[in-house]
């Protein structure tokens, strides 16, 4: 199943080049009130709204084209981010010392992962805004796993059965020597999109192409069967600091051919198994 938000806070049902407008069965969520637990309803009653989905009938269709895609996941309790985890780009790190600050390159073991700020946040039909034009600022394309419970200490064996569904993230980042978690948590600076395409749907993610393109220039191509950890290691790493929560969403890490990006670039990214979105850029 592949499900969107859009437009007002809108829930739909992705088919082919369709939206189906499947918002009343956000009726079967639980009530909240403060204070507001801090994962995300949807995610942590999927299976509960997807009975509601299922039950629907007369259904309004709406053209994918005339929607404006929001972030799948409404509200995260954290962004988890994985560093230089495929091995190629961390090569590329390593020869290029002006780019890349040599406290940050570092095997992904040493280094460990970074938070994102939630603020960060858009989904595929919202822009991205140059902040700081002075400096160079990066597209990164990366598999973006959404936690479907809450779990501590995760075993690598069991780690897929606490994943809630997938989708695209683009992790953007200011070079430079500050703390990645500074660099890469600027307003619009963390998509997500363009929809959540279910666990049970997406399957096992160790062998999935992905691809970057700006300005139609294919920019960054690989597989996530290259991933230094892949999705059960990292889910393991992260749960064994981190208590997960529904809706939190672990950026996995980029492949080799980070570029700059600058205002009036379109970003084109795609994973096999998702699909594909399409970023503008735009200066603030």
């Amino acid at each position: 199943m592949k499900l969107c938000r859009f437009n007002d806070n809108r829930l739909g049902l992705v088919e082919d080049q369709w939206v189906i407008d499947v918002t009343t069965a956000l009726s079967r969520l639980p009530t909240a009130s403060y204070p507001l637990p801090c994962f995300d309803l949807l995610i942590a009653n999927l299976d509960e709204v997807r009975v509601g989905i299922e039950t629907l009938s007369g259904r309004a269709k709406i053209p994918l084209d005339e929607v404006t895609l929001l972030s799948p996941v409404a509200n995260p309790g954290k962004l988890v981010a994985a560093p230089v985890n495929y091995q190629a780009h961390l090569d590329e790190t390593i020869a290029d010392e002006v780019t890349f600050s040599r406290e940050h390159v570092r095997r992904i073991q040493e280094t460990g992962l970074f938070l994102k700020a939630t603020s960060s946040m858009i989904g595929a039909g919202a822009p991205i805004e140059i902040h700081h034009p002075d400096r160079r600022t990066d597209h990164e394309i990366e598999l973006g796993v959404v936690i479907g419970k809450t779990c501590k200490d995760v075993h690598p064996d069991d780690a897929l059965s606490v994943i809630a569904g997938y989708t695209i993230g683009l992790d953007i980042t200011i070079r430079g020597p500050e703390e990645r978690s500074l660099r890469k948590s600027l307003d619009s600076y963390s998509v997500l999109g363009p929809w959540l395409v279910t666990a049970d749907e997406f399957g096992n993610p160790a062998d999935r192409d992905l691809e970057l393109k700006v300005n139609g220039e294919t920019r960054q191509k690989a597989n996530t069967r290259d991933l230094i950890l892949d999705v059960p290691a990292l889910i393991a790493f992260a749960s064994s600091y981190y208590t997960l929560h529904p809706g939190d969403v672990l950026y996995t890490g980029t492949p080799e051919g980070v570029g700059p990006i600058a205002p009036g670039d379109t970003i084109a990214a795609s994973i096999v198994g998702i699909g594909k979105m399409q970023v503008n850029v735009i200066a603030r």
